[in-house]
């Protein structure tokens, strides 16, 4: 089979161990991003398989009707809204989903939560440049860090990711306050931890809130400006899952008022994020690249189910296909 993977913006999956379950296929990697479906449709119009990496790209039905070799979608994880399924299925192109896993994302946001509160990255920036337990050349941002133990972390969503940071919180001696559908809270409690009486009080308490919700219609824009107003101003908002989950521009706007007074935040509306993004120029935001799945054995994980379902496919058996009425058409 001729197969393209998409996004590969460090060049790693060339270099991962279960790449060689690809021998003996036609393999092209793409690591740098096409934007619109024009310069998508020609550039992977000569392709039967696509190996996605997570939501990098999205697949409109306009850029499957311009896609006519195209036989197998084969995503890393789940599919999450960025590719038309109705669409894929009436053109006959099946999709694979592979598996997941919640530790990294996990990891990544704890490591947001300890850097944050600790200021640990200016301290650090600013000592290369000779400045010796400076967070800041602006005295209102030269402020202390501070610990954790003791104060609240608020998680919205006590799914996979959210009870690892639940778990970690408690490790450090934090209150553990959940918020979320009535099965989330009641699960949350089951462990030990503490259901917020209500969505205001759980905004209000937070000292840490950290977002762990899928994205769904339903979700999109859940985190208004109302909600993030009632943060305490040495407040610290994080988000790893998905920059949608909160309205457009509230954040922004919130961080400016002093209302949450720190943000961590791994997503965002529009990836890759360009350098002069508004964010990127709040000096009480922590910003990385959308690292929650990327390392090492997260990548091995997630590809080797993908292209074990590449495999699969080319020999005839399909694996774990989202919807098997396209190998039917």
């Amino acid at each position: 089979m001729k197969i393209a993977i998409l996004d590969d913006y460090q060049d790693a999956v060339r270099h991962l161990d279960c790449f060689r379950l690809l021998d003996g296929h036609e393999v092209k990697v793409f690591t740098n991003s096409a934007r619109g479906i024009g310069q998508l449709a020609i550039r992977l119009a000569s392709f039967d398989a696509l190996v996605l990496i997570r939501e990098r790209t999205t697949f409109p039905r306009a850029l499957l009707a311009k896609l006519p070799n195209l036989k197998l979608i084969s995503q890393t994880g789940k599919v999450s809204g960025h590719v038309d399924v109705v669409a894929a299925t009436e053109h006959g192109i099946a999709i694979a989903e592979g598996v997941g896993s919640p530790v990294a994302p996990a990891e990544l946001t704890w490591a947001l939560v300890m850097a944050a509160s600790r200021r640990i990255v200016p301290y650090a920036n600013n000592l290369k440049d000779g400045l010796w337990q400076t967070a800041s050349v602006n005295p209102q941002l030269n402020g202390l860090g501070r610990t954790l133990k003791g104060r609240t972390l608020a998680i919205w969503s006590y799914g996979k990711i959210g009870k690892l940071v639940a778990g970690y919180g408690k490790a450090f001696g934090m209150r553990v306050l959940v918020w979320g559908g009535e099965k989330s809270r009641q699960a949350a409690v089951a462990d030990g931890f503490e259901a917020a009486p209500s969505r205001e009080a759980f905004f209000e308490q937070a000292d840490v809130l950290s977002l762990h919700i899928r994205l769904a219609d339903a979700t999109r824009g859940l985190v208004t400006a109302e909600d993030l107003a009632r943060m305490k101003p040495d407040a610290l908002f994080v988000n790893t899952s998905r920059a949608e989950l909160v309205q457009e521009g509230a954040l922004e706007a919130a961080l400016r008022a002093g209302r949450p007074g720190w943000a961590a935040l791994d997503v965002f509306n529009d990836e890759p994020l360009p350098a002069g993004a508004e964010l990127l120029r709040i000096p009480t935001v922590l910003a990385t690249p959308h690292l929650g799945y990327v390392e090492k054995d997260s990548y091995e994980m997630y590809f080797r189910a993908a292209f074990e379902n590449v495999v699969n496919f080319a020999s005839g058996k399909p694996s774990n296909i989202l919807n098997p009425e396209a190998l039917e058409a």
